[in-house]
């Protein structure tokens, strides 16, 4: 009786020669070293620490100066036009009243313009590393986001009172 062998067992037989080692012509089927390693990112080193500039530690300690100035001085005149918006007169636009609360509005906005002019002048400085190709400097970078947030408070206190008063 003649004993007719599978197709997949001839496959097979032909297929294993290529998963043994060779030394012959033909490059191994192994894995390469390069092929174990992984694909993940490598670590990033910490960044080097920023170097100390002392002309720029005086321009920020001037600004943070101003900045306390301007502070101070629009939440003392947001006061006095709180305090005018909420006169009964206020209500009657034209009114005495109603023009002292205005008058008391471009006070702030006088505020707010130097607020919006000291944080041009920091962005100006963070610019200017940047475009000279200088690391964050933190100090710098924490005054921006004082002043910035000092200019939203102002805008917002801003638009609140002229919304209270008739023709804001």
């Amino acid at each position: 009786m003649k004993k007719i062998v599978s197709p997949s067992i001839v496959l097979l037989l032909l297929a294993l020669p290529g998963c043994v080692p060779s030394s012959g012509p033909y490059p191994s089927l192994a894995q390469r070293p390069a092929e174990s390693r992984g694909f993940a990112e490598p670590a990033v080193p910490p960044p080097a620490p920023v170097a100390v500039d002392p002309a720029l530690d005086a321009r920020i300690g001037e600004a943070r100066r101003t900045l306390a100035t301007i502070v101070t001085g629009f939440d003392r005149d947001a006061a006095i036009a709180r305090a005018a918006a909420s006169r009964s007169g206020a209500r009657t636009a034209g009114s005495d009243a109603w023009l002292d609360a205005q008058t008391a509005l471009a006070a702030l906005d006088d505020w707010r313009a130097q607020a919006s002019s000291l944080a041009t002048d920091v962005d100006a400085l963070a610019s200017a590393r940047a475009a000279a190709l200088q690391p964050i400097y933190p100090t710098l970078a924490a005054l921006r986001e004082e002043v910035g947030a000092a200019v939203t408070r102002q805008d917002d206190t801003i638009r609140q009172l002229s919304a209270s008063l008739p023709g804001g």
